[in-house]
């Protein structure tokens, strides 16, 4: 089991990693490019996957942050769908909604990272 988790922790992070590292490299001309979109969804599922492992073992989860983190997850998801939704469309992205993927993406990992 320790090994699985290790693996997921390590997707997990290449999933912000993209994230973030896409909302960097495009930040001057914001879009939100298939790499984010994939980081998001694997946040988002390599996420669920470590709580209920979590679960599993010792189960001391701390619910509300899992929750805020949650709830963040699937707003970067959800921005991240429309955003690519509109590029499919041949129309533009908003610079709102491009750096909404990012910044709350960013703010996902501070909260990982400070909230103990």
């Amino acid at each position: 089991m320790d090994f699985l988790r290790l693996v997921l922790v390590f997707l997990h992070i290449l999933g912000a990693a993209a994230i973030v590292g896409g909302w960097l490299a495009a930040f001057k001309s914001p879009t939100v490019s298939q790499w984010q979109w994939i980081g998001a969804l694997t946040q988002l599922i390599t996420g669920l996957l470590l709580v209920g492992l979590a679960e599993m073992g010792d189960g001391d989860v701390n619910n509300v942050k899992i929750g805020v983190k949650l709830i963040i997850a699937l707003i970067v998801a959800v921005a991240a769908f429309i955003a690519r939704r509109k590029i499919k469309n041949n129309q533009d992205v908003s610079k709102g909604l491009a750096h909404a993927v990012g910044g709350m993406a960013l703010i996902n990992i501070a909260v990982a990272v400070f909230w103990v």
